[in-house]
Formats: structure tokens, sequence, C-alpha cells
């Protein structure tokens, strides 16, 4: 499975845990604050992706990035995955 498709599917299933309705579909263009994960789901899925990857590009950065469509969120992923 590449990254992105791993990232949308991680995205899903936090979003079921933490009960928030995504808007579908997922496509790079979707904004990350329009996408119905809320803060908390937003955390939990960095925090997953970090057990699940190894990594989190956020906390390595030395700017502060804040993506703001998905597209731009799995591109970090991506950056930081070399």
């Amino acid at each position: 499975m590449d990254l992105k498709t791993h990232i949308q599917k991680t995205l899903r299933e936090v979003a079921e845990l933490a009960n928030c309705q995504i808007s579908e579909p997922l496509t790079d263009d979707t904004v990350l604050l329009e996408s119905g994960l809320d803060s908390l789901g937003f955390a939990m899925l960095v925090a997953q992706l970090e057990e699940e990857l190894g990594m989190d590009p956020f906390s390595e950065m030395q700017i502060a990035v804040y993506p703001r469509t998905l597209g731009e969120f799995i591109h970090i992923y991506q950056q930081a995955a070399g």
C-alpha cells in the first residue's frame, strides 16, 4: 500500500474512532478544516501515523507548517519518508 492510500485509510479509521463524519470523497483538494475530522481527530491521526510509520514530520520541522489540504498533509509525509 502506498503512503497516500495508507494515510487516507488511517484517516477514515481515526474518524470512525473519534465519531467524526468524513466528507467524501477525500481528494488532494479536500480542505482539512472541512474534512469532518475535528482537532482531536487530527491529533489522533498524527499519533496513529507516528505509531504505524515511525515518524512524525511535524515534530521534526524546524519551521512549523500547517497544511491546508489533504494533499499538502500527505506531501509532508511523503517528503519526510524521502
